[in-house]
């Protein structure tokens, strides 16, 4: 009788392990989007090249109900999606920069790396750094690169999981945007 029971826990697990393999993780929700939660605050340092313009440390609440901003968790271990978007959302930045706020936020990465990321890119907005990843945690990341889109009054309006391209991003901008 109990190897019956030992064989059907395998199995059930062996199943639910299947079945979660299957699953695409831009299918999966965010609670946060999906109910329009407010975004939750952090506070975490700055990276050197930004400390100049934004300080010692960034706390997002300072800066909601201003302008939507563009939340983007990344890597310098992600590769190729993140070198993938990093040129776009570069190139978003220069051309919204005036009216969307843009924040890259590195996580569960060593600085030294980050930095070298972040100087082949050429990455003009600011750059937060999270090397224990609990901001991701508290947004319900699945892995890098996931991108938040927060509206004007502070709510997560959209989560995007992968690299983001042109297009798309130029989708969440205008859902995002007055």
């Amino acid at each position: 009788m109990r190897a019956w029971l030992w064989i059907l826990l395998v199995v059930a697990l062996g199943g639910l392990f299947f079945w979660g393999m299957q699953r695409n993780p831009k299918d999966l929700p965010s609670v946060l989007a999906k109910e329009r939660r407010p975004a939750p605050d952090f506070a975490l340092p700055v990276l050197p090249p930004y400390r100049a313009e934004w300080g010692e440390t960034f706390r997002l609440s300072d800066h909601l109900g201003k302008r939507p901003i563009v939340l983007n968790f990344w890597a310098s271990w992600c590769y190729p999606a993140c070198y993938e978007e990093a040129p776009v959302l570069e190139a978003a930045w220069r051309t919204y920069k005036e009216r969307v706020l843009f924040l890259g936020v590195n996580t569960q990465d060593k600085e030294p790396e980050a930095l070298k990321f972040i100087a082949q890119f050429g990455l003009t907005f600011p750059q937060l750094f999270d090397p224990r990843g609990r901001v991701g945690v508290d947004y319900g990341m699945y892995g890098v690169p996931e991108t938040f889109f927060i509206d004007g009054e502070g709510r997560v309006l959209a989560r995007h999981a992968g690299a983001i391209d042109q297009a798309t991003l130029e989708k969440y901008l205008k859902e995002a945007l007055p």
